[in-house]
Parts: structure tokens; C-alpha cells; sequence
């Protein structure tokens, strides 16, 4: 059975010790149930290392870190994911399926249809978390703050590839739309689509790529999923 694995916040360095947090102590005395001598995998973006479980109460736990496992790598993955605000349930499951799917950057966006207007970040940021917990990654992709529609246009730099997943295209998304080393931003629009001024500002983007991906309509969780998933797909098909 594999060591269960908890990201770090501080440095962490070989033949050191270190009192848990108040969450993670919680974790691993009374829901993990583990026991001194126990051990523990701990990462963050400088890698991963194993420790071990030197003292244990249900309110306090100590670790040793021991040997380093894993060196810290540069994220692989160039994929930015702006998507427009959802409901909390929707909008949890979409940080939690892009961060498995390695997205480097998450940027919620208010649209002219968008109803939710914020983002708890406690909570978004503690569901990333878990979720490289779960996949194996190292680095937590960066949520940006909420931005409106027009200024995150705005913003885009011209090098930027925006790969506009568009209920309207019927084109199919290619190998030659993904051959540049730049980053990629995959655009999701809210429930009910983006308006039509908005989707003339999309469009008027000069490194735009529309593509479809189905024939259906899709969910902004499910839609997220497909179009990363398929972006991955594509790009590591060449």
C-alpha cells in the first residue's frame, strides 16, 4: 500500500522535523489512524520526500522527514483554463477534474450572463490541493482572481492561443491548432452561452481556434472535462 501523500506549505529538508498542521493532525490521527513509525509522503514544488511519524497524540503529531523521492519539475502542462462562473457544485467538480488533468492556471471570469459572482478561494484552493494529493502531482495550478469578461480579452497577450470551445462551431479541433510552444487557454462560456457582443469580441481575437466538441450541449463541468481532455489527447498525439 502506497504512503498517503500531503502537500507541504513550508521548506522541507532531509533529517528535519516538523509539528503538523491542525488539519493534517486531525488527518492522520483520527481519520488515516496511523501510528508512530508510520510514514508519510510530503511535496510541494520543490519535490516530494518520505517521513516518519516520531511523535503522536490526536491533537498533536511530529514527523521526521527522511529521504527525498521525487525531484521538483517544471509543470509540464501550457494550459490555462478560463471558465465563467458557476454554482458551487458545478464549479467544485471543475477544479477538481482540472487540476487530475493538469491545467497550470485556472481563471474564473464574470460574463453578461454569468449569476455567480464570486469565488471562495478557501475552498477552491483547498480542493486543488486535495486533488494533486490524489493524482500524483507535485505544483497546484495558480487560481487567478475573478475577472470580467472584457478585461481578461483585454489582458490576453497576442502569443496566447485561445482554444474557444463554441457551441456554434461544427469544426473539429487538429493537431496543426496546437503545434506552438506558447501558452493555451481553453475559454468556457457560462450556462446559457456568452452573449452576442461577447462572442463578436472572442472571435476578434487574432490567435482564436473555435472548435466543437459535440454535437450535444453540454454542462460547463462536463464541457471542461471533454475540452481538456481532448486538448491532452491531441497534444500527446504528436
Amino acid at each position: 500500500m502506497s504512503n498517503i501523500r500531503l502537500y507541504h506549505l513550508g521548506r522541507i529538508s532531509e533529517n528535519t522535523t516538523s509539528l503538523l498542521s491542525k488539519e493534517h493532525t486531525h488527518y492522520v490521527a483520527n481519520v488515516m489512524r496511523l501510528k508512530r513509525g508510520s510514514n508519510i509522503n510530503f511535496f510541494n514544488k520543490d519535490g516530494e520526500w518520505v517521513s516518519e511519524i516520531i511523535f503522536l497524540e490526536k491533537d498533536r503529531v511530529e514527523v521526521k522527514f527522511l529521504n527525498k523521492i521525487k525531484d521538483s519539475i517544471k509543470k509540464s502542462s501550457n494550459i490555462e483554463l478560463a471558465i465563467c462562473l458557476v454554482k458551487k457544485n458545478p464549479m467544485d467538480m471543475i477544479l477538481q477534474k482540472a487540476t487530475e488533468l493538469g491545467v497550470a492556471k485556472i481563471t474564473p471570469i464574470i460574463s453578461e450572463r454569468t449569476e455567480i459572482k464570486e469565488l471562495n478561494y478557501e475552498r477552491a484552493n483547498r480542493i486543488v490541493i486535495e486533488s494533486i494529493e490524489q493524482s500524483n502531482q507535485l505544483t497546484p495550478p495558480l487560481i487567478s482572481k475573478v475577472i470580467r469578461f472584457n478585461d481578461f480579452m483585454n489582458n490576453l497577450k497576442d502569443p496566447t492561443k485561445l482554444l474557444f470551445a463554441d457551441v456554434n462551431s461544427k469544426d473539429n479541433l487538429k493537431k496543426e491548432d496546437l503545434k506552438s510552444e506558447d501558452f493555451q487557454t481553453i475559454l468556457i462560456g457560462p450556462e446559457g452561452d456568452f452573449s452576442p457582443s461577447e462572442r463578436e469580441l472572442i472571435l476578434r481575437y487574432s490567435n482564436v481556434v473555435p472548435f466543437s466538441l459535440s454535437k450535444n450541449i453540454l454542462r460547463s463541468d462536463t464541457a471542461v472535462i471533454s475540452a481538456i481532455s481532448l486538448i491532452n489527447f491531441v497534444n500527446n498525439s504528436h
